[in-house]
């Protein structure tokens, strides 16, 4: 048993010193002193021997498996060390090489004057307010006090979803003010921003679909100067303190009275250009005095209460920020086109 102990001990000091993985060593670690292992077949052996032999053969085998734990030990200390020298030889960064650029998206231009429109409305206390893409025509045209056989109704004109024309694709972000009307306390001051449908062709200045943003306010004793000074305010914001404005009659079903707001060429200042088509001005957005059947038949006292409305086309309002002069140029998402912003 001495002499198998001894064996035991060389061959396994040998194979532990010849090891050159951290798993090639938890294998000798089984192999020679697992419950399975060489040792514990050896030791194994004890009741054959006597009574005299047994101390001896045990502190023997004692000296061997110390022997034996601490030489793995070592060896693992060893190799873990050899391990981590070689990983970060491998990961080693140098810090000289310029590093990857990272393409940083930037917002689109359209969403750009969105969010700026909507800043300059919120720090002027109007609320956000969404609705529904897909609407009820009660609620896209009735309540708005355009009834049937108005043109804007016309099938031509508008996306219907069942063939008694119920249920539309949305022409206007103006059932979003319905909706609160009903809905909401008084008074009321919010804008509503979306995307809205025509069958309209694409060409240069139309799409079937594109972005409005509108504003109502309803309050006790709102006039046409409340709505004059609300819009000089946003448009000058938008387009600078020495921005021009001018108010023109104009007619819609749910306004009375009624307007379009134009803006001075800013490229020739009103004397008349290609810009502005030698006009000397700028077609902007249309607005109102919230006519007294829109109001009532959403459930207002219109002898107590006015209100005024604006709406306008976000598309129109990025194309005169941004002087772009297509307007598909921006849905084709052409990045030599995006970039430039």
């Amino acid at each position: 048993m001495k002499k198998q102990l001894q064996e035991l001990k060389e061959a396994s000091l040998s194979a532990i010193n010849g090891a050159d993985s951290i798993e090639a060593l938890e294998s000798l670690r089984v192999k020679f002193l697992g419950k399975k292992g060489e040792l514990t077949a050896i030791l194994k052996q004890m009741g054959k021997l006597s009574e005299e032999e047994r101390p001896v053969m045990g502190q023997l085998a004692n000296e061997v498996r110390e022997l034996l734990t601490a030489s793995i030990d070592k060896a693992h200390e060893v190799l873990a060390k050899k391990q981590l020298s070689e990983r970060l030889e491998r990961e080693t960064i140098d810090v000289t090489i310029p590093g990857t650029p990272v393409i940083i998206g930037k917002k689109h231009p359209l969403t750009a004057v969105l969010d700026e429109v909507k800043e300059i409305c919120v720090s002027m206390g109007f609320t956000v307010v969404e609705g529904p893409e897909v609407e009820y025509s009660v609620y896209n045209f009735d309540k708005l006090n355009t009834s049937e056989g108005h043109p804007a109704r016309d099938r031509q004109d508008t996306f219907y979803f069942t063939d008694d024309d119920r249920v539309l694709l949305r022409t206007q972000t103006s059932p979003v003010q319905v909706h609160v009307m009903e809905t909401q306390p008084l008074p009321i001051r919010i804008v509503s921003p979306g995307r809205v449908y025509r069958k309209d062709e694409v060409d240069a200045t139309h799409s079937p679909m594109f972005h409005q943003f509108e504003g109502l306010v309803v309050d006790k004793g709102i006039t046409m100067g409340d709505l004059k000074g609300t819009l000089n305010t946003i448009i000058k914001r938008l387009y600078g303190e020495d921005t021009v404005t001018r108010f023109r009659p104009h007619h819609f079903p749910f306004t009375e009275p009624s307007c379009e707001v134009d803006v001075q060429c800013f490229e020739c200042g009103g004397k008349g250009c290609r810009v502005c088509k030698g006009e000397g001005w700028i077609e902007l957005l249309g607005a109102g005095m919230v006519h007294p059947k829109v109001l009532e038949v959403c459930g207002i006292d219109s002898k107590e209460y006015s209100g005024f409305a604006f709406g306008m086309g976000v598309e129109r309002m990025a194309m005169r920020r941004f002087n772009i002069s297509d307007l598909r140029l921006i849905y084709e998402n052409d990045l030599r086109f995006l970039e430039q912003f």
